[in-house]
């Protein structure tokens, strides 16, 4: 079953903590700190896989974790870092945060390899924090944890041309007839009910890629039908041909028909709507009367549509179809079409925040951690009066006395940061 769309859960491992740790060898009195750091967190990587042109595997498994790294050890030895775990996906898909439905990587190119999410970095041991005042440090950086989030993955078909048309005008019949494709072929409607894509070679001209987009109906843009599951692969796609069936062999306005499927694109997304269109007047082989046809040019080539008379049953005037689509294809860029970045996991990592503050519920103490609160333990003398006026003179300028109170700090209650615990008395 052809899948495009698939939910899944990530998460990168956790730092391993920091060790605290003292040399201790034989006629070596007092030997300094050695605890060593913890190893890095496994990396949560998207890998584009050529062999893949669905989004099917994720149906069965929906979390994806990388490995937690170790803790440090005695002796400065770091510890084992975690090993990344490497998701493979087709070319083409967008990587989206869940609940913002943001990107955050646009897998567009084979061999593309990217860093989703990267593994928490490792506590440092307690050799870090040794100092000329405070040369047993008995406190190491406990491992920065691992980022977790849900993201959407979603595959939008790269193709330099998008057929769209109603059910049953003929996408699939032209597309097996101008390509190496072999899409299923009947006569009723939603036939199709994924992207094809055809390979078109051309004689003395550059090839293209086709994709046969799944017919659309009104409300496809508001998620009627198959709506959103049909119109995300037109995004990529350079150029657009309408196909209609200009013979109304079941009774529809051609002309109507492609009003209704650019408003449908329009309101999915305006951008759409700035990409060359051109309509190919399909069934002639079975048209009786040329008035739609005529209708078609008098209504569409002032606005610049290119009108094709086609019979993609015996082939006449597909030739001159296809070179027209080439001509408009080299008056534009060859860039692929690349959603941007806009959502940066790192930016969210709770552990960057410069101090935590959490009451243990066992004995009432706040406990106060962060990257600053280690750096300025490591370096102030807290048993000289210069030295714990730094420290209360820290405690207010960086917030943490105000944080503290609106958490409910009164006076007597204890304050624990790493090894260091005070009762606390306003000034």
């Amino acid at each position: 079953m052809f899948a495009d769309r698939a939910k899944i859960i990530i998460r990168s491992g956790n730092g391993g903590d920091g060790c605290v740790s003292f040399r201790r060898e034989k006629y070596v009195a007092n030997g300094g700190p050695d605890g060593g750091d913890g190893g890095k967190g496994g990396d949560v990587i998207f890998e584009v896989d050529e062999g893949l042109n669905t989004l099917s595997d994720f149906r069965h498994r929906r979390k994806y974790f990388a490995q937690n790294a170790d803790p440090g050890s005695k002796r400065n030895r770091t510890g084992k870092s975690g090993d990344d775990i490497i998701i493979k996906v087709p070319k083409g898909t967008l990587i989206k945060e869940a609940s913002s439905d943001k990107v955050i990587a646009d897998m567009h190119d084979l061999n593309m390899r990217k860093v989703i999410l990267e593994g928490g970095k490792g506590g440092l041991g307690n050799q870090h924090f040794a100092t000329s005042r405070m040369q047993a440090p008995k406190y190491a950086k406990p491992g920065q944890e691992g980022l977790e989030m849900e993201v959407t993955l979603e595959l939008k078909v790269i193709a330099d041309v998008g057929l769209v048309g109603y059910p049953n005008v003929g996408k699939s019949t032209l597309l097996s007839a101008i390509s190496n494709a072999n899409p299923k072929i009947a006569n009723y409607h939603f036939t199709t009910l994924a992207p094809n894509l055809g390979v078109v070679d051309l004689e003395d001209a550059k090839g293209f890629i086709v994709a046969d987009i799944p017919g659309l109906i009104e409300g496809a843009s508001e998620g009627v039908g198959l709506g959103h599951e049909f119109l995300r692969h037109i995004e990529r796609t350079r150029v657009i041909i309408h196909i209609v069936d200009v013979a109304s062999t079941e009774g529809r306005d051609p002309v109507s028909d492609i009003y209704a499927i650019n408003k449908e694109l329009e309101d999915y997304d305006p951008g759409i709507m700035k990409k060359p269109m051109i309509i190919a007047a399909n069934k002639i082989d079975v048209l009786e009367d040329g008035d739609f046809l005529e209708l078609l040019k008098a209504e569409f080539e002032p606005k610049s549509y290119s009108v094709c008379p086609i019979s993609a049953v015996t082939g006449e005037g597909v030739r001159e179809l296809l070179y027209t689509v080439r001509n408009v294809l080299d008056l534009l860029p060859e860039e692929p079409i690349v959603f941007e970045q806009e959502f940066f996991p790192e930016v969210h990592r709770f552990d960057d925040e410069p101090f935590t503050i959490e009451k243990d519920e066992d004995t009432g103490a706040y406990v106060v951690e962060g990257d600053k609160i280690l750096k300025m333990l490591g370096y102030t003398n807290l048993e000289s009066e210069k030295g714990f006026l730094f420290f209360q003179k820290f405690m207010k300028e960086n917030g943490i006395i105000d944080r503290l109170k609106e958490m409910g700090l009164e006076e007597g209650d204890t304050v624990r940061l790493y090894d260091l615990e005070f009762e606390y008395y306003d000034e």
